[in-house]
């Protein structure tokens, strides 16, 4: 079961990398023309997995709050990632439907009833430097083909990534995300564990 092996020994960390990769990290924030330091632990890096994994899927392995992008040949990227708060975390199975370069982002009435300061954009923001869905967005649908309203995407708050700060996405840094974004095909799996 693929789930089962997800969670004994599926990833190797932190000295099992095979190679760096050549995924740049500038600046994130455009709001600010500082240069943004990624930990250690979360820049992006191919690292071995069990080979049996099937090519071109994403696994998120929350308890340490990376996401694998799975190469088929025993390895996978890995990215650092922000998740969803406790009780709005992503979890399960879905697919990748849709994908959109600056994407806009109009907060659902759970996520104004949460955080009232939303209101202003519920008519929705137009996508941007300064959106808070970054520079580039997955969609994720269920296995009906209804959209689970969460998504993969980049964020212009950093400092947030290798936390459970957001109202149930999956937040990437903007460089990580454009990565994965020209990787990942319509129809890809996802498979949120931990």
């Amino acid at each position: 079961m693929l789930v089962k092996s997800l969670n004994r020994r599926t990833f190797m960390t932190g000295t099992a990398a095979v190679a760096a990769t050549a995924i740049a990290t500038p600046a994130l924030s455009h709001s600010a023309p500082q240069q943004f330091q990624v930990p250690e632990q979360f820049k992006a890096q191919i690292v071995r997995v069990n080979s049996d994994l099937p090519a071109n899927q994403i696994f998120i392995k929350m308890p340490t709050y990376h996401l694998y992008y799975t190469l088929g040949d025993g390895t996978a990227v890995r990215y650092g990632v922000a998740l969803g708060k406790e009780g709005l975390k992503f979890r399960g199975t879905a697919t990748v439907e849709r994908k959109v370069e600056w994407p806009s982002w109009t907060p659902t009435q759970d996520m104004i009833a949460r955080d009232p300061s939303y209101a202003k954009y519920e008519n929705g923001m137009p996508g941007g430097p300064t959106n808070p869905l970054g520079a580039r967005a997955l969609y994720l649908y269920d296995a009906n083909g209804r959209d689970t309203l969460f998504r993969i995407h980049g964020t212009t708050d950093p400092s947030s990534i290798g936390k459970s700060v957001s109202n149930g996405c999956i937040r990437m840094y903007n460089s990580h995300v454009k990565d994965l974004y020209d990787r990942v095909q319509l129809g890809t799996r996802v498979t949120a564990t931990g």
